[in-house]
């Protein structure tokens, strides 16, 4: 079942259903190649396939399209939820295009068979969900899917600008901040591989879950990716965000890395980057939390490719917002465009010279209550028959250099291009 907006007749009330099974091991395991989704945390988090509804949106009401139509679907749907736990009952899985002008669609999808495992209280619990239009339906018996192969012969190449003149557009943004047109921008590039035929997204999603555990790996309707950024988890009233902005590339020696650790740590150029991305974070919750909390400092997340500064930003919900109003109300922050934000767009649409797709932008999920985790859509690529593209982006302020931005940015194409790759 398909439909194009809000309001299409055509969308027929949802019949839902979900109760709690044995542990199913593998969430990945179970994933067949029809329209899979997957949202996983350390093994946990949630699979899908099928789709029982599906809405397309774009322009500047990407957002509030997908959530108006949202809306009409939970309010028609008939659900019996046995489980009772974040991402059991009526789920959709997104992802949104990153401007107001892209050329991608946005999309928020309800698929007909969802498998969920959640750590809870100390135990873990998994149910199935299952979504029909005529009467309760029937829950399937779960079994391996047919496992995915790798890509053949895999060429990269380059995307819209090579490595200098992505270099070159480095320095016109460090100029232009110098000048004052905006603090920070940030520079996004793209990478092309190409292999011999039809690209299986459940293969990178494996590969990437297992390299990337502590990261959040999804897939939507072709994007697939392993993101450590959290742009907003809303649970019970709680609201989450993980902010990340400052980042070193990892050598490998254990040593020489505590060493660049503590460095970055120190950098007053990457935590000049964070507290921007922070304080946009922060000012974006104020409006819906009576409290936010911000941590003094920032940790440094080590990650096995790179290491980051990051900062938990926390509030108290205030208002009924759910996840997905919260995530389009902090698009996008200073972490994936820049600030002041307008002016930074601006400056990474004339530099980029290209359309960013959904990199960058909202991926999740959202539930019936308005409860969801909704990350930035970053470490990641389109999946498109036989063609990924691959997307990396690096903050720019006053102080970087573009060399070493290039170096950054090819340590962020680093997850997807091994997962592409034979095991």
């Amino acid at each position: 079942m398909t439909s194009a907006a809000a309001g299409n007749p055509d969308v027929a009330p949802l019949v839902v259903r979900s109760v709690e099974i044995p542990d199913p091991g593998s969430l990945l395991a179970l994933l067949p190649a029809d329209d899979p989704v997957a949202w996983l945390h350390h093994g946990d988090g949630m699979v899908g396939w099928g789709v029982a509804a599906r809405v397309n949106t774009g322009g500047a009401d990407r957002f509030s399209a997908a959530q108006a139509w949202w809306r009409q679907l939970v309010g028609r749907a008939v659900v019996r939820d046995e489980v009772g736990l974040p991402g059991s009952g009526l789920t959709a899985f997104g992802s949104f295009g990153f401007s107001d002008d892209t050329g991608a669609a946005s999309v928020l999808t309800v698929p007909r068979v969802l498998v969920g495992s959640r750590r809870h209280d100390g135990g873990h619990r998994a149910w199935i969900t299952v979504v029909g239009t005529d009467g309760i339906p029937s829950t399937p018996s779960l079994q391996p899917a047919v496992p995915a192969e790798a890509p053949q012969h895999l060429r990269f190449s380059d995307g819209a600008l090579s490595g200098g003149r992505w270099v070159g557009a480095v320095h016109e943004a460090v100029r232009r901040i110098g000048r004052g047109e905006v603090d920070k921008v940030v520079l996004a590039r793209d990478l092309m591989a190409q292999a011999a035929g039809p690209v299986d997204v459940r293969w990178p999603l494996g590969r990437l879950a297992a390299a990337y555990p502590g990261c959040w790996t999804y897939h939507v309707d072709g994007l697939v990716g392993a993101t450590p950024e959290v742009l907003v988890r809303r649970e019970r009233g709680l609201v989450t965000s993980r902010v990340l902005a400052g980042t070193i590339r990892r050598t490998g020696d254990d040593q020489h890395d505590l060493a660049l650790a503590a460095a970055l740590a120190r950098s007053s150029k990457d935590l000049e980057e964070h507290e921007y991305a922070v304080r946009s974070v922060a000012d974006g919750l104020a409006s819906h939390c009576s409290t936010v909390f911000v941590p003094e400092a920032p940790f440094v997340l080590h990650l096995p490719n790179v290491m980051h500064l990051a900062t938990d930003v926390t509030g108290v919900l205030a208002d009924d917002s759910g996840a997905l109003a919260l995530a389009a109300a902090l698009h996008p922050s200073a972490a994936v465009g820049g600030t002041p934000s307008v002016a930074a767009q601006r400056v990474l649409a004339a530099l980029e010279q290209m359309d960013r797709d959904r990199y960058a932008a909202p991926v999740g999920w959202v539930a019936a209550d308005g409860d969801g985790e909704w990350g930035i859509a970053l470490r990641c690529g389109f999946v498109e028959g036989d063609r990924v593209r691959l997307f990396a982006g690096c903050g720019i302020v006053a102080g970087s250099q573009g060399d070493d931005e290039l170096a950054e940015s090819q340590a962020k194409f680093v997850p997807l291009r091994d997962a592409l790759g034979p095991s």
